[in-house]
């Protein structure tokens, strides 16, 4: 008999629908509920992906006996962490200045009034080195909240009074100068692994936010330490196991130091984010290397996340069915010799063998192989390793593939937009354009309504309940920028004005200038987040200050670039002292230190072959942040385009920066020196 959850539009919600546990969204009537039972709330959140969630909920909360334990002693709540990014900040916050630590499956108890008392992640079946079993902690909650009810509640108000003493308010603060942002590259210097690339130890992640900046920072300073940082991290990700090397894209982490075995679960954000870092690598350098990925990137996303609607869905599971019925990490991805030899043949397996680092004993689990790209003097044969390649790849399809999360979110789709814009407009692959175009259409025709607010997910062509946080409002605004910058249709960059009003009327303290995660008219938890740290994606702060500027960068309005600035004080406080957790927001400071620069290109036509050249030239200009507008000299689409007239009858562009511009220019070689000075 399903439960509550069956009428969610969530996978991860779905996924619990037929649990014995009488589970129920987040909604008010279930703390109606426990305070009409008189009974605590046992919320639980992950989201689809998350291995440990599905371990626990096979565990624990498929099992008869454990369900009726929860069913009689406490209302149980389920949330999607990727749907209420708010639910999930708040609690998390709560978590880890509680434990010092926190991650998902996370298990909180909570009084009626949604005020939480006890915390942890996954806990058990059975007692396990120190831990306590899931039933011995229902058990243990349930007799506190019996016989010392007094001292719960007293526990839940510390723990509300003390998350709201946590305000955060650096608004007042200056935009970060040169000192700051060379304190932020020694800082990272510092924490950089010069044999592996990346910063920190096992688990590593990919630092996609951070190495923007350090593209940025090298772009605008000509710092060849940033570059290098840069360069060598992406190379060892692109030749590591957490890059998938038969069809391209990124694994969530590497569970070791060496980027070799991948916790194979597969985010839209990781992927938007590292196509757009490849391809602006490729713009700084050139890389053959990062031009593969990048494509490969965005063509994964493309092949394998897009939904029938044309947004993105959320990732790939982990796991998959091994072929014996077992839900087995990495079986999708991993490779025996034995397998190898199947699918190819003798020769060309002692081949792949050589070229993907398989080994006999295996570097993942049971003999298997993640495949990589071990760096080997002198070049492979091309031709053979994209037959191998093709080979293996048709033979992976056969396999029983990883679970999708179909939810389309707003926040991942415009960082998907971005990179899917620039990809294809660097690359002339327009298939790419369209498909960011098709996914910009999806949000504003589902998401977005006639006050153009967000809704957060949308499914199989259905939009959510949930509204969008900041986090949605500022990275649909940067695709769509982007998106104006590629197409020259300026209708994108109206939306993206609608979205950063938003962020300035409900998001923003009118006096400090700090940002809220949620709304002024949100639905109110037991305190507002607000976080400005960089983490897996861009946090909405940093995120909307990078909106805020270049929006204000293409139509000259004050507020919004006073917004921007009074956002980044934030970045000053920090990125000094934290700079692998405020990457994002570093970027944004490179670009506000650059201008950053407005470039608007006029021509007869879009298609006029000189208009198209300097078009083209302006989208690959590394100087941070910089915007760009093409038109013709008549259109109204782009503030940037207005008085700027072609120059002796021939397209031209116009540079400028600071309110200070350059003489227009009919050249490419000009305008590209220009771009890059």
């Amino acid at each position: 008999m399903p439960n509550r959850l069956a009428h969610e539009t969530s996978p991860y919600l779905l996924q619990h629908a037929d649990n014995p546990v009488d589970w129920w969204p987040w909604t008010e009537e279930a703390f109606e509920e426990a305070r009409k039972r008189n009974v605590p709330v046992l919320l639980s959140i992950g989201y689809s992906s998350c291995h440990w969630c599905h371990v626990m909920a096979h565990e624990s909360f498929e099992d008869q006996e454990t369900a009726e334990y929860l069913n009689a002693h406490y209302v149980n709540v389920k949330v999607d962490r990727e749907e209420r990014p708010d639910v999930d900040a708040v609690y998390m916050e709560a978590v880890q200045a509680a434990t010092g630590q926190g991650g998902w499956p996370m298990t909180v108890f909570l009084t009626p009034e949604a005020e939480p008392f006890y915390f942890g992640t996954y806990f058990p079946p059975a007692p396990r080195q120190g831990m306590p079993s899931f039933r011995q902690v229902l058990q243990g909650v349930h007799q506190a909240w019996d016989e010392r009810r007094d001292e719960v509640t007293e526990v839940a108000g510390k723990i509300v009074r003390d998350l709201a003493g946590r305000e955060i308010s650096y608004g007042d603060a200056q935009t970060p100068g040169e000192e700051e942002l060379a304190q932020a590259l020694l800082g990272l210097t510092r924490e950089y692994d010069p044999q592996r690339g990346g910063f920190g130890g096992a688990p590593k992640f990919p630092p996609s936010m951070v190495l923007e900046f350090l593209l940025r920072h090298h772009a605008r300073t000509g710092a060849e330490g940033a570059l290098q940082m840069a360069q060598d991290t992406c190379e060892r990700m692109a030749r590591g196991g957490i890059y998938d090397q038969l069809g391209g894209g990124f694994a969530r982490y590497s569970v070791d130091r060496d980027w070799v075995v991948p916790h194979f679960e597969k985010m839209l954000y990781d992927n938007a984010l590292l196509c757009r870092v490849y391809a602006h690598l490729w713009r700084a350098t050139g890389s053959e290397l990062a031009r593969r990925v990048a494509l490969e990137t965005a063509d994964f996303m493309v092949r394998e996340l897009r939904t029938n609607e044309g947004g993105f869905a959320s990732a790939l599971d982990a796991d998959s069915d091994d072929g014996t019925g077992r839900h087995v990490e990495g079986a999708y991805y991993v490779w025996t010799p034995e397998q190898l030899r199947e699918v190819l043949g003798e020769q060309d397996a002692d081949f792949a063998v050589r070229h993907f680092g398989v080994t006999e004993e295996g570097t993942f689990e049971e003999g298997a192989s993640v495949l990589q790209l071990p760096v080997r003097d002198g070049l492979a044969d091309a031709e053979k390793v994209a037959s191998v390649r093709e080979r293996l790849l048709a033979a992976r399809s056969e396999r029983p593939a990883p679970g999708r999360d179909d939810k389309v979110v707003a926040a991942w789709n415009g960082l998907a937009i971005a990179a899917l814009a620039e990809t294809g407009a660097y690359f002339d692959r327009p298939d790419l354009v369209e498909a960011a175009v098709a996914a910009a259409d999806l949000l504003v025709r589902l998401h977005l309504d006639e006050q153009a607010r967000l809704t957060r997910t949308s499914k199989d062509g259905h939009a959510g309940a949930n509204a969008g946080v900041l986090e949605d409002y500022a990275d649909v605004a940067e695709g769509f920028l982007a998106l104006a910058s590629v197409t020259g249709e300026g209708v994108w960059l109206e939306f993206a004005g609608f979205l950063v009003d938003h962020v300035l009327a409900r998001f923003t303290d009118p006096e400090s200038g700090s940002l809220y995660d949620t709304a002024a008219d949100a639905e109110r938890l037991i305190r507002r987040p607000q976080d400005p740290t960089d983490n897996a994606a861009p946090s909405g702060w940093s995120a909307a200050a990078g909106a805020l500027l270049g929006y204000a960068a293409h139509t000259g309005s004050e507020p919004h670039r006073t917004a921007a600035e009074k956002a980044l004080g934030v970045v000053k406080a920090l990125g000094p002292r934290v700079p692998r957790f405020i990457g994002w927001g570093l970027a944004v400071a490179e670009a506000v230190l650059d201008g950053p620069r407005e470039v608007a290109v006029v021509g007869p036509s879009l298609d006029d072959e000189g208009t198209r050249s300097l078009h083209r030239t302006a989208l690959l200009g590394t100087a941070p942040g910089a915007v760009v507008a093409v038109g013709t000299p008549q259109s109204d689409e782009f503030p940037l385009l207005s008085d700027r007239p072609l120059v002796g009858g021939e397209p031209a562009a116009y540079v400028c920066r600071n309110f200070t511009c350059d003489a227009p220019t009919t050249e490419v070689e000009r305008l590209r020196a220009v771009l890059s000075d």
